[in-house]
């Protein structure tokens, strides 16, 4: 689908007190940011977020951040963000092809929602569960990694078990439908839609002990 792309998006998003525009400068430091010491979760490719926004409503003792390449995508969550006052939620305007540059062993939790599954072999490292992406997880992450994913693309779910698992994670739970099971869950806009249509939902939760 191709993205729609709105007027002045980068300057509105800009405007929001939840925005970082210089996250280079809290590389290490995102603890001062949103000055306490609680756990950091972040979700790369956020897009009109939902998911972020509801899951720093449900966890106020847990930081969040949303990580999004397009501001026309990001649009859409600020102007969800008006007129509310979260104190654990950040977003992020940002390649995730660059993602050690703007944070160090600082991240808990990384979410992986119904990302781009990128099917032709040729792109694969574009696929965020390649291990160059893995790799750079590695850099980013406080502890001991942890991921947790949904896509309704059962190839790229494949692909990312096996994937996580050669890369040394533990797969702590999956499952081919996730809406079937007892499992704390927060929609995203692709999944509530792809959820309503009778979609299956495919979900893993991995960690790493390093």
């Amino acid at each position: 689908m191709r993205l729609r792309k709105i007027k002045d998006a980068y300057s509105k998003v800009c405007k929001s007190k939840y925005f970082i525009s210089n996250p280079e400068d809290y590389k290490g430091k995102y603890n001062e940011l949103f000055n306490n010491s609680n756990k950091i979760n972040l979700e790369i490719g956020m897009g009109k977020g939902d998911f972020i926004i509801n899951m720093a409503l449900k966890y106020p003792d847990i930081n969040f951040i949303g990580l999004e390449k397009y501001d026309s995508v990001m649009l859409r969550a600020v102007e969800k963000l008006e007129n509310t006052n979260i104190p654990n939620l950040k977003l992020i305007l940002y390649d995730a092809n660059n993602i050690d540059n703007i944070f160090d062993h600082e991240i808990d939790t990384i979410y992986l929602n119904f990302s781009d599954p990128w099917p032709k072999k040729r792109h694969e490292k574009r696929r965020l569960t390649s291990k160059l992406f893995l790799d750079k997880y590695d850099l980013i992450f406080k502890s001991n990694p942890h991921i947790i994913m949904k896509t309704d693309n059962i190839n790229l779910f494949a692909y990312s078990l096996s994937s996580l698992s050669k890369d040394g994670y533990i797969l702590d739970r999956v499952s081919l439908d996730l809406h079937l099971e007892d499992i704390d869950n927060i929609e995203t806009e692709y999944e509530h839609k792809f959820s309503s249509n009778g979609i299956k939902i495919n979900y893993l939760n991995a960690h790493k002990n390093i």
